[in-house]
């Protein structure tokens, strides 16, 4: 390495080096699941766990007492399967409950994007874990990192040819942009090393991306996948029931850094179209621009969002021709009316679909609700297969007529229906993990979201709202796992039972919200929510949901940016 090499080397982030010296991966994470001392690994090689879909964590609830007691933090870890589109087999349904079970704090959580998450496994049970969803045909490689995460699209292939054929694009291209670096396979399967001088990794080079990378497809009317939010967002075009390409948004993200006003969320750009049987190719030509532009050196503002920022979309567009070798035509018209998802049976392709309504994702049992068991038994006799939603929820999906009256009957047996009963709000709602894993976690957001909405449904009683739906989203800290910056309503962690209050994102995910009130709790939070949920109720014009209520009523100003967003 030559002296510049070496200055310029300094100049770079420090994960940056880390990643640079972890031989494509590597590290020694091997040598650190070896050592049976301590239930942790090192620091670096935390860093480095996360590409292969895992994070350590602790037990926050029980750190002081653990620190008190002179021992080390309860360490665990989560490992994140990797799902293209949300699909999941009966088999591999099944295989996700045994692991919680065996491995795991017995819960499943389906998250924002998706994909599969366990928490509690222990250091040595990690590769024990990691073989069982290899033996389920799945993988945790690029759930987490720096490199292209998960690729969403609408959760339900059968709701139409179109939609069939957007699932099979998500499932290419996130082929298409995995890591192809052997570590993965060494350190948990066990496969023969590969020698220094025979692996490259061709598209992402030594240092792969700056930061995480996220694509996500949307069909018009929906944008269940908030595809504004993604670093490249795909929306489907479709002219006489056929899918024609996809209009091409860049630079979406919801994270930020409380104080910071460099950071912000912010909605992704539409740039331009492309014919379907492109997309791949763009899709990889857009991730090597962040790759080669993206910030290097101060890791907060090295999300695609602030490259295409500081260079400007014009630049974007210019860049990505250069790239492809031609010019990318104009985008086409679409439009999309919600972002949630329908609940209960659908008919679509000659089979049946149920959404099922689950809390903040939380697959599990409780002595009410008895939901694992339920999904057990309806994964033993099912056909089809289940679809995570991007809002965290369930499709059982492609389900024969006789099958249905089967689910059912578990379903009714299980009392798992009453997503009927519950209100348009909880039905809008989403929550991070936040405590006790989350080590990012300022306050609590999964515990804690359905008790608050408990007490804003009695003010929605009281103003005749129970059914109207309004987006509702909480996370524990600012980096916005929950997308919570597009939600009508929206609460980020500030600090143990505080939280930034925000209002006015849109209905469609096409908005950003804007802080209204700082570092609350409840009882303000619902001081401030309950005049104004009645007026809604009163004046609201025929049609308009919450988040428009309230930029007409000037309670907020409206945001589309971030120059709007922190004035």
């Amino acid at each position: 390495m030559t002296e510049y090499d070496k200055e310029l080397l300094e100049q770079l982030d420090v994960m940056e080096k880390i990643k640079l010296e972890s031989n494509y991966l590597r590290g020694s994470i091997q040598e650190g699941l070896d050592d049976r001392i301590t239930g942790s690994i090192t620091e670096e090689n935390t860093k480095l766990l996360k590409f292969h879909g895992s994070y350590q964590q602790d037990d926050r609830d029980l750190r002081d007492e653990r620190r008190r007691q002179k021992l080390e933090p309860a360490y665990s870890f989560m490992i994140r399967v990797r799902v293209p589109g949300g699909t999941a087999t009966p088999e591999q349904w099944l295989a996700m409950d045994a692991i919680s079970n065996e491995y795991a704090n017995g819960t499943l959580k389906l998250t924002t994007r998706q994909a599969f998450q366990f928490h509690g496994i222990l250091k040595r049970n990690l590769k024990s874990s990691m073989q069982s969803i290899h033996g389920a045909l799945m993988d945790s490689l690029a759930a987490c990192g720096d490199v292209n995460r998960n690729v969403m699209c609408n959760p339900n292939p059968y709701q139409s040819a179109v939609h069939k054929e957007v699932d099979h694009f998500a499932g290419q291209i996130s082929d298409h942009l995995s890591p192809r670096t052997g570590a993965y396979h060494e350190i948990w399967l066990d496969k023969e090393k590969i020698l220094d001088t025979k692996e490259e990794e061709p598209m992402y080079g030594k240092t792969y991306l700056p930061r995480k990378f996220k694509i996500g497809i949307a069909v018009p009317p929906s944008n269940d996948i908030d595809v504004y939010s993604q670093d490249i967002g795909l929306i489907a075009i479709i002219e006489n029931d056929e899918l024609k390409g996809f209009n091409i948004s860049v630079g979406g993200g919801m994270g930020m850094t409380h104080g910071n006003t460099s950071t912000y969320p912010q909605t992704g750009k539409v740039i331009g179209y492309c014919p379907k049987d492109e997309v791949t190719e763009v899709a990889e030509k857009i991730v090597t621009i962040q790759r080669d532009y993206g910030d290097r050196e101060d890791r907060k503002l090295a999300r695609f969002k602030y490259t295409v920022d500081r260079k400007g979309v014009d630049w974007i567009t210019r860049e990505l021709n250069d790239r492809l070798g031609r010019e990318i035509e104009q985008p086409r018209a679409y439009n999309f009316e919600h972002n949630g998802d329908r609940y209960g049976w659908t008919k679509g392709d000659g089979r049946w679909h149920y959404t099922l309504f689950i809390q903040n994702g939380r697959v599990k049992d409780t002595d009410e609700y008895q939901l694992k068991t339920a999904l057990k038994e309806i994964a033993d006799i099912h056909t089809g297969d289940f679809r995570l939603t991007p809002n965290q929820n369930l499709i059982i999906a492609n389900v024969t007529n006789h099958k249905k009256k089967q689910i059912t009957e578990i379903i009714e047996k299980y009392g798992i229906t009453d997503a009927e009963h519950y209100s348009g709000l909880r039905k809008n709602s989403m929550a991070c993990v936040a405590f006790p894993t989350c080590g990012l976690a300022m306050a609590e957001s999964e515990r804690y979201l359905p008790s608050l909405i408990d007490k804003i449904e009695g003010i929605l009683d009281e103003a005749g709202l129970r059914e109207e739906e309004i987006t509702i989203r909480m996370s524990g800290c600012p980096n916005g796992c929950s997308r919570p910056g597009l939600a009508e309503i929206a609460f980020i962690g500030k600090a143990p039972e505080k939280y930034n209050m925000y209002l006015g994102g849109g209905f469609k995910g096409d908005r950003l919200n804007k802080l209204y009130k700082e570092n609350i709790g409840e009882a303000e939070i619902l001081e401030s929510l309950e005049p104004m949920l009645i007026q809604y109720g009163k004046e609201r014009h025929e049609g308009e949901h919450f988040g428009d209520f309230v930029i007409r009523n000037e309670i907020v100003e409206e945001v589309y940016s971030e120059q709007d967003f922190h004035s």
